[in-house]
């Protein structure tokens, strides 16, 4: 005999209402907690045909930047293709988006809980690029089905979409030792973010197995913005340090910024020096000679998250994961080709 929702809750110790929340998938309960209601509910033979299921979906996903500066999430158009693959795919079953932007210098966190609780929300796609642990493990206790877009964290369990930055920062250096034949310098972003410090990885693991030392490697840290850039290669220029033949820059605002600054100083790109970047921004393509970039595809990366947010949404067991989407070589003029 099957057990009731109202008995599963007497053998767990937990309130009926907490158990029903979990049941009919409603948000309201934690994700712990909705985990362990569903496993007892299988393993008590709980009837879920019971179940009352909408067959159409509906309600609203909440797309939610956090941002913690404007340094990073500042240059719109990436997150705008993310937000663009988002929708396409809600809009497929039938689910609203709506976007909320949090900043934190000046929003309140529980202003915003808030504000969700008595929405009419039914998942969220957390972009998380430059979000910390705690504040996402905020987010979870929400009750609300999650995916953290842009970051991971060892210590959450949630399913998280994000770029391979450390493959495709590998890939990048790779390319231009094998088109100078010489020890790749690195433009650094003066903020670190999660995604900055795997390109590092990713670049410094390039440098050791082609045999050259991590120590000899040259290091600028840049701001990330262009004009900021811009100001600070120029700085570096005239105060004569030592530069590289080629480099790698964690993105493109700062590989552009660096170029302008060189060119404006007389260098020729790429005959005395190369550059790749990170990210494939339109801004790139413009730029004379075009940026040598490693494409990140923003709206498939925003598909994605959408999917396995509906897929979380339908399911009566959440199975977390940890999505790594490839970067891509596109090959320009700012860089020396391999023979």
């Amino acid at each position: 005999m099957s057990v009731t929702a109202k008995e599963l809750a007497q053998k767990l110790g937990i309130s009926a209402t907490a158990v029903s929340m979990a049941l009919n998938n409603k948000a309201g309960v934690s994700t712990e907690t909705r985990a362990r209601i569903i496993k007892a509910a299988e393993e008590y033979g709980y009837d879920f045909t019971k179940v009352k299921r909408d067959p159409a979906h509906s309600g609203s996903i909440y797309i939610i930047f956090y941002r913690t500066h404007n340094a990073i999430l500042s240059y719109s158009p990436i997150f705008n293709e993310l937000y663009d693959g988002i929708k396409s795919e809600c809009q497929k079953e039938h689910f609203t988006v709506k976007m909320m932007q949090f900043y934190e210098k000046v929003d309140v966190l529980e202003d915003c809980f808030s504000d969700l609780r008595i929405s009419d929300c039914k998942g969220i796609i957390l972009i998380g690029t430059e979000i910390r642990q705690d504040v996402c493990r905020q987010f979870l206790s929400l009750g609300y089905p999650l995916i953290l877009l842009d970051a991971y964290f060892d210590g959450l369990d949630c399913t998280s979409v994000l770029i391979n930055n450390a493959q495709g920062a590998y890939i990048a250096t790779n390319y231009l030792i094998a088109g100078t034949r010489l020890q790749p310098g690195y433009l650094q972003s003066s903020y670190l973010i999660p995604n900055f410090i795997e390109r590092q990885e990713g670049y410094f693991k390039a440098i050791k197995e082609n045999g050259m030392s991590p120590s000899r490697s040259v290091i600028h840290k840049l701001s990330p913005s262009i004009e900021a850039a811009m100001a600070d290669m120029l700085e570096i220029i005239d105060r004569k340090d030592p530069l590289a033949k080629c480099y790698f820059a964690d993105n493109d605002i700062i590989a552009i910024g660096a170029m302008k600054a060189l060119m404006l100083r007389g260098y020729r790109i790429p005959e005395d020096i190369s550059f790749i970047g990170f990210d494939n921004i339109s801004e790139g393509r413009i730029i004379e000679p075009a940026l040598t970039t490693m494409d990140v595809p923003r709206l498939y990366i925003g598909r994605t998250a959408a999917r396995l947010l509906i897929e979380q949404i339908d399911s009566k067991v959440v199975h977390t994961s940890k999505v790594e989407i490839a970067a891509r070589l596109v090959k320009r003029f700012s860089c020396v080709t391999p023979v």
